[in-house]
């Protein structure tokens, strides 16, 4: 059995157990390793965290320090609210419909920043750090035990919040940014739709989206057997036997996200993304769902909305 087929079925089989998030995580922290915070994870994550703000420098209104944000899918390391309070962001809010952080999480994570900082190698990821923060940040490294979990949010600036963001608890125009990491592609198209009229309803009229989105069979990343354009061969009905809800995959192609925002009125800035592999598109077995979608439609693998 491949890895992939074999983490699959597990997830699947987690997905109807209880505590199920927990047994997941357990699973992906002892046997996937997808836990650990490697170089790899945290750059990808600094790549995002650097592009956001870019994306903000480029369209926002007004300055850092008075730009409130918020970031759909806290995930396990608050990597990317770290890197805007190190920019100088005032006030980031990251809402999750779960809790997967912890204090020692976020030890990790700041360990982890300072780390790059000390070493020379942050700079590539952020035109200019407010040297207050970095001191934020050393008192929380060299005195752990003195800050529990919400103290360290408090000193970083970060609101984490369990909701859902189909029905946000906040008022209208209320946040001047808004991003997201590795998000959109676990949630299906009538859930997006929903959370992207919210956020049209919460983002102010001179405000920023920056949504970065993995279109890649996420189970590639474990297992080099297969391509990243593997789930594509499946029908929808062969697709619902095998995703989960741990980690769902919509398998939404580029212009499927692009048809999604006109159709709510969503105007696109700006949008840049990787072509991926045309000649793997070509060679590989599609299901027939996919017949309307050129190889070049169907090959890009990551890219940026901007709105």
């Amino acid at each position: 059995m491949t890895k992939w087929i074999l983490k699959a079925a597990v997830q699947k089989t987690i997905s109807f157990l209880p505590a199920k998030e927990r047994i997941n995580f357990f699973f992906q922290k002892h046997v996937t390793r997808g836990v650990k915070l490697s170089d790899q994870h945290l750059e990808y994550k600094l790549d995002a965290a650097r592009d956001h703000i870019r994306y903000y420098e480029t369209y926002g209104a007004i300055p850092r320090d008075v730009t409130t944000v918020l970031e759909l899918g806290t995930g396990w390391y608050p990597i990317v609210p770290l890197m805007l309070f190190l920019a100088g962001f005032d006030r980031i809010v990251s809402i999750d419909i779960r809790k997967w952080t912890s204090k020692e999480r976020q030890l990790v994570s700041i360990g982890r920043v300072l780390h790059y900082l000390d070493e020379g190698r942050l700079a590539a990821y952020l035109d200019r750090i407010v040297p207050e923060r970095v001191h934020t940040l050393r008192g929380i490294l060299a005195s752990p035990e003195a800050f529990s979990e919400e103290a360290i949010n408090e000193l970083i600036q970060l609101s984490p919040r369990i909701m859902d963001a189909t029905a946000l608890d906040f008022p209208d125009h209320c946040f001047d940014f808004i991003c997201s990491n590795n998000t959109f592609e676990h949630i299906y198209e009538p859930v997006l739709r929903k959370i992207l009229l919210e956020f049209k309803r919460v983002l102010k009229g001179d405000g920023v989206m920056s949504h970065f989105i993995d279109l890649s069979d996420h189970f590639a990343h474990l297992d080099h057997s297969i391509t990243i354009y593997n789930f594509l061969r499946f029908d929808a009905w062969q697709w619902r036997l095998i995703d989960n809800d741990i980690q769902p995959q919509n398998r939404l192609r580029w212009r499927d996200y692009r048809k999604l925002y006109h159709s709510i009125g969503m105007p696109i800035r700006e949008e840049s993304y990787l072509a991926g592999n045309v000649a793997a598109v070509r060679s590989a077995r599609l299901s027939a769902e996919y017949a309307a979608y050129t190889p070049e439609e169907l090959a890009i693998s990551h890219g940026f909305l901007v709105s």
